[in-house]
């Protein structure tokens, strides 16, 4: 079996929630550093302009967004699983529960931080529109209200003695919020101070550290590029036949985020269904790859 690719750079928060998964399914896998601020030509000629961390390249497929990165590993590296004790559709739904996490974490990263490039506050200016940068000084304390009352959920929701978020095994949704935990230990500062607070949380970061990252190999983008070109994409599954968009199989469409970094990619509709939408598109460099994302969190529509 081909081993996948992540286009990632080490500092993704977004990213380490998949390296996590490639820990937990044990897999071998190859990775390419993609720049940490744009332009980023050698990952949108994959995507058609979807520019976020990380994304996953399967020969000619493409994958979009970590909820639907994490659902493709899990079709195709069933074992382990990523939903030990079941309750699939709530751990994917966390997704949208570790965003809210994840904001004022990343506010908190950003303010004040003076080791971080000044290109790279700049590029997440532009980026992340849905956060007020004039205003991080003052809103600090709030934030870290925040980010204080989402650790507490955490903590009390291990106060049962459990090892991981489900039960006494690791799955989609202690990657989920590990991400944001390693985002505050990593960036934040007085991060560590923070999270010395809640025992429980702290024992449950280590179990989830210890599950690593897999087996990761460096391969720079030139050959996910020729991989891409010179493999055929899978089929899609065409149009659901209840679906509310009026869509068809075939036709122009652009996916577009709905919350930030909202740049339409646009190509021929293949799959479209309540969890996942896909497009065809050609590329001088990637050759025809489809493009997957999740159907929950992005707008579909004609082109």
């Amino acid at each position: 079996m081909i081993e996948p690719i992540l286009h990632h750079f080490d500092w993704s928060p977004y990213a380490e929630k998949i390296r996590v998964l490639f820990g937990l399914k044990r897999l071998a896998w190859r990775s390419v550093q993609v720049p940490m601020v744009m332009p980023k030509p050698d990952l949108t000629a994959l995507t058609g302009g979807y520019r976020k961390t990380p994304v996953l390249q399967v020969g000619a497929d493409v994958y979009c967004d970590t909820s639907c990165i994490a659902r493709e590993l899990e079709r195709r590296y069933p074992s382990p699983t990523l939903f030990p004790e079941g309750g699939a559709g709530l751990a994917y739904a966390l997704a949208t529960w570790a965003e809210r996490f994840f904001e004022p974490g990343a506010g908190l990263s950003m303010s004040g931080n003076e080791a971080l490039p000044a290109e790279l506050l700049q590029d997440r200016r532009e980026f992340f529109t849905h956060m007020d940068f004039d205003r991080f000084a003052e809103r600090t304390p709030h934030m870290r209200g925040q980010v204080l009352a989402q650790l507490a959920l955490l903590e009390t929701h291990l106060a049962d003695g459990r090892a991981f978020l489900g039960g006494d095994r690791a799955g989609l949704a202690d990657a989920t919020a590990y991400y944001v935990v390693w985002m505050l230990r990593a960036f934040v500062a007085g991060g560590d101070a923070v999270l010395s607070r809640h025992l429980r949380l702290a024992a449950w970061e280590s179990r989830v550290r210890a599950l690593g990252h897999g087996e990761r190999r460096e391969i720079d983008a030139t050959e996910a590029l020729t991989e891409a070109r010179t493999s055929t994409p899978t089929p899609g599954h065409g149009v659901a036949a209840d679906d509310p968009s009026g869509l068809q199989e075939g036709q122009a469409v652009s996916v577009t985020p709905d919350d930030y970094g909202k740049v339409p990619v646009r190509g021929e509709l293949v799959t479209l269904d309540a969890t996942c939408v896909a497009l065809r598109r050609r590329d001088p460099r990637a050759g025809e790859v489809v493009v997957h994302f999740p159907r929950l969190g992005y707008v579909v529509a004609a082109a």
